[in-house]
């Protein structure tokens, strides 16, 4: 009764330790992700099939870390330039997966894009719509083309980060500031 738990912490180690090295390292080898978990690479292939086994199992980690992060930063309470605020934050940690991820083109082409990104496209489109009519962001840019700015925004933050170019504890701070400095509403004159 035990073991398949045990299979279960293994492969959540086995991914976490995966999306550690890819986040660095985006073009790690499986022998290369297999020695950062500590494993095989037998043990690599018995968990995932090839890479593309394992960036699909990575996008629903990060899909599910998204999501848990939206639920935490409360997104329709407040005003809305504060639930962004939240979102960013408690997006942080996982903002190094969604870096990787972002660059796995095959993740976001023809029938087997992944649900999930609909779902996480969909609530934070409603964030900034939300905004939008509150007065609080600008009408003229899409709630659809803000979130892909949001998206984007992280992946450079978490490069900017993971290269030392930018303090962790600034990560938030970067993003929302550029962000919605530039899709709060300006009083016209």
């Amino acid at each position: 009764m035990g073991y398949p738990r045990l299979m279960a912490v293994d492969r959540d180690h086995v991914l976490r330790s995966a999306a550690a090295l890819l986040t660095r390292k985006s073009t790690a080898t499986m022998d290369e992700v297999a020695r950062a978990a500590g494993i095989s690479r037998a043990t690599l292939h018995r968990h995932f099939a090839g890479r593309d086994a394992l960036v699909r199992a990575l996008e629903s980690l990060g899909i599910a870390e998204c999501e848990a992060a939206l639920a935490a930063a409360r997104p329709d309470e407040g005003p809305a330039s504060e639930a962004v605020r939240r979102l960013v934050h408690e997006i942080e940690p996982a903002a190094g997966l969604l870096a990787f991820l972002y660059t796995e083109n095959q993740l976001f082409e023809g029938e087997e894009q992944n649900e999930g990104w609909a779902r996480l496209d969909a609530r934070i489109g409603a964030l900034f719509r939300r905004g939008q009519a509150s007065g609080e962001f600008r009408i003229d840019l899409t709630p659809a083309w803000l979130t892909e700015a949001l998206y984007g925004l992280m992946a450079s933050g978490a490069w900017a980060v993971a290269e030392g170019r930018v303090a962790r504890k600034d990560f938030t701070h970067m993003i929302v500031e550029l962000l919605l400095g530039g899709a709060l509403r300006r009083e016209e004159s």
